[in-house]
């Protein structure tokens, strides 16, 4: 027993000071421009931001409406998806809890008794006789002693996908967030469509009542009563339409929330929603390098250079250990006598010599590898023209929102001159019937409009890859 732990100690010391041969990792060059793209298309940011401004902002501070606020928590809470990412991440770690316990013997107690009956011609006395022996052994079978960094690059491994996992977790939750924020918005702008279109309904059934009237008196044509007529139904169809939007809009709601949402909590319109807080991109196009699809990458490509690294050593020798210590005896009475102690040790190293399967598994993970670099660098490429798309968008959004302001209310006021034209006896009424056509649509172009300048500020925060915590800045994960 004495001279074994020695050895065991040896073997420790093999495992924690043996070779690496995993190649040293170095960062691949980003492929894309330090700087965002400039032209007529992007608004400019101002002062550059602080990089922890939009790393470390939490989403509470970006969305300040408090239902939105309440519906967002609801959805990190129950949905389905988020959850199913979340599990993924406890399974990857246990994963790697398995994979790190390699690195360490697996001790066990063992106790064995065995009788046998032995004839004569085979008995060293040449007698016939029955043989006992029991025996309680602590020890280690088969315990590989990591020399050359196989079992630890198989850790580091497991360590990576573990890393990579949680951020894939990370992107799932920054995708339902953004998700549950813009059907929100959706559900805002469909809800004052509807609104909108009650109101034109309303407006075109007051205006047909009032040429069928002047029809029965016979101060119209029967021409102008299908004009008016034509209008109302086309009003009375968008509000149908709308109502359908309105309640597959809510259904989606819930289904990304992950249970119904209560009625107090659903939008009524665009303009009762408090704006998302505009986050400037200011900011060294190297940044992407923190989005979590980005850091995955990167976690699955360090976990392709320990693979290589564990590939590399199947070609040097492997040293197993198999040893125990404990007691034996004849008789069952006698196992913890004075005297009975018993200890063996089996050291094995097996060297590979000829074994083809080998060198095609070297090459395999080196042609991972660069599989995981060339995803790395499209990851960060695709990143940066998602950032690139939403700063196009947002920079011409102000402009597209302020002249569709100015065209819904010189609409309106071609409207009203219409229509006073009309009850004048000026004009038919076929000049009310296209200013409020005209009107009509431009004043949903501008809902529209106004959601889309909405989310973009949305899909900007998302694509920077910032934020985005359970709990307010300043409180960790």
């Amino acid at each position: 027993m004495n001279k074994q732990i020695p050895f065991l100690a040896f073997g420790l010391a093999m495992v924690t000071a043996g070779c690496n041969l995993a190649p040293q990792y170095q960062p691949p060059a980003a492929p894309i421009p330090a700087a965002w793209p400039t032209g007529p298309a992007y608004a400019a940011d101002g002062a550059p931001a602080a990089p922890e401004e939009i790393l470390d902002l939490g989403w509470r501070e970006v969305f300040t409406d408090a239902k939105l606020q309440q519906v967002i928590e609801l959805a990190l809470t129950n949905n389905r998806d988020l959850r199913l990412a979340a599990l993924n991440v406890e399974r990857a770690q246990a994963y790697y809890g398995i994979q790190r316990a390699e690195l360490l013997p697996a001790v066990s107690a063992a106790g064995r008794g065995s009788k046998a009956r032995v004839p004569a011609d085979l008995s060293s006395n040449q007698r016939r006789q029955t043989v006992e022996r029991y025996d309680v052994n602590l020890g280690v079978a088969a315990w590989e002693i990591d020399f050359f960094g196989r079992i630890r690059n198989f850790k580091d491994r497991a360590l990576e996908e573990y890393l990579a996992t949680e951020q894939a977790r990370r992107s799932a939750q920054i995708l339902l967030v953004s998700s549950v924020v813009q059907t929100y918005l959706a559900l805002a702008a469909d809800s004052e469509n509807l609104q909108l279109a009650q109101t034109t309904l309303e407006a075109q059934q007051a205006a047909y009542d009032l040429v069928k009237r002047r029809y029965d008196l016979g101060l119209v044509p029967e021409l102008e009563l299908f004009r008016a007529q034509t209008p109302l139904e086309v009003a009375r169809r968008d509000r149908a339409t709308y109502q359908q939007q309105v309640a597959q809009g809510e259904n989606a709601l819930a289904l990304l929330v992950g249970a119904p949402v209560a009625a107090e909590l659903l939008p009524t319109a665009l303009d009762s929603i408090l704006p998302p807080r505009e986050v400037s991109a200011g900011l060294s196009s190297e940044i992407l390098r923190l989005r979590p699809d980005v850091l995955q990458a990167e976690h699955l490509l360090k976990a392709a250079h320990a693979d290589l690294g564990a590939a590399r050593a199947a070609f040097f020798p492997r040293i197993t250990l198999t040893a125990a210590f404990g007691t034996a005896s004849r008789d069952l009475s006698g196992l913890f006598e004075s005297g009975s102690g018993a200890w063996n040790y089996a050291p094995q190293i097996v060297m590979p010599i000829f074994d083809a399967r080998t060198w095609s598994a070297h090459k395999a993970a080196k042609v991972q590898r660069e599989i995981a670099v060339t995803q790395y660098e499209k990851a960060i490429q695709s990143a940066f023209r998602d950032v690139a798309d939403a700063l196009a968008a947002r920079g011409t959004m102000d402009e597209q929102v302020t002249a569709q302001q100015s065209l819904v209310r010189a609409l309106a006021e071609t409207h009203r001159l219409a229509q006073s034209r009309f009850d004048k006896g000026i004009d038919s009424y076929l000049g009310v019937l296209d200013a409020q056509r005209s009107l009509f649509a431009a004043e949903q172009a501008l809902v529209f409009l106004r959601l889309q300048k909405f989310t973009h500020d949305v899909r900007l925060y998302a694509v920077l890859g910032g934020g985005w915590q359970t709990e307010p800045a300043g409180e960790t994960n």
